[in-house]
């Protein structure tokens, strides 16, 4: 018998992960600095916002019910390289500033009127989450594995250089490690595959397909 052990997640289709379903955005009507508002929104519900369209940007406006609030801070951050990127981990392929920004000097953005401005990350905002739920359960039951990591049904093509889940669907949510699944693999030695950490933030990571993880199989 294989001595792995094993992880059966009933009912959960695993590659649902990568649905491109609407978020659910939570208006957060407390104060916080970025950091600490990304983290608390990573062990409340999934992350800092993200938001893909002129759609997205319109939901979080009409996700903050107070008023008074102005100044409210999204999942977005300038990386070490100077690009922008969203705490998921996601390339900010949509962006909404505002007339002249971002101006440069700031590593944070927070939403002000539906547009985007940079900030100083140690600036206390009210902030806005979004949950994916099927997500959030399935990162709850790798928190039981045994191993570092756990495998997700992703793999990558050598061939086209992409990532695809083994259902077919087309991977348009990403929450990759630094380092991981945004840059070209090695090819040379073994078929790559995506895994899931089971500790801190759960971000995925690209391993051998050889390597002997924990898993999680899904029932159709």
């Amino acid at each position: 018998m294989d001595p792995t052990p094993r992880f059966i997640l009933l009912l959960i289709a695993l590659c649902s992960v990568s649905e491109c379903v609407q978020r659910q955005y939570h208006f957060i009507n407390v104060m916080k600095n970025w950091p600490e508002a990304q983290r608390y929104c990573r062990e409340e519900y999934t992350d800092l916002a993200t938001a893909d369209s002129m759609n997205d940007v319109n939901e979080l406006k009409k996700s903050v019910k107070d008023g008074g609030v102005q100044y409210v801070w999204i999942g977005l951050q300038k990386t070490g390289r100077g690009e922008w990127r969203w705490s998921s981990g996601e390339p900010a392929l949509y962006l909404n500033w505002a007339a002249g920004q971002p101006e440069g000097r700031d590593d944070c953005a927070m939403m002000w009127n539906e547009k985007w401005e940079d900030l100083p990350c140690d600036d206390n905002r009210h902030f806005i989450c979004n949950n994916k739920e099927i997500q959030r359960r399935v990162m709850n039951v790798v928190k039981r594995a045994s191993a570092a990591a756990v495998w997700l049904g992703l793999r990558h093509s050598c061939t086209v250089g992409i990532w695809f889940w083994v259902s077919g669907e087309t991977v348009c949510y990403q929450n990759w490690a630094p380092g991981n699944g945004t840059s070209e693999e090695d090819c040379e030695l073994t078929v790559r595959s995506g895994a899931v950490q089971s500790a801190g933030d759960q971000r995925w990571i690209s391993r051998p397909e050889t390597d002997e993880l924990n898993f999680i199989c899904t029932r159709y």
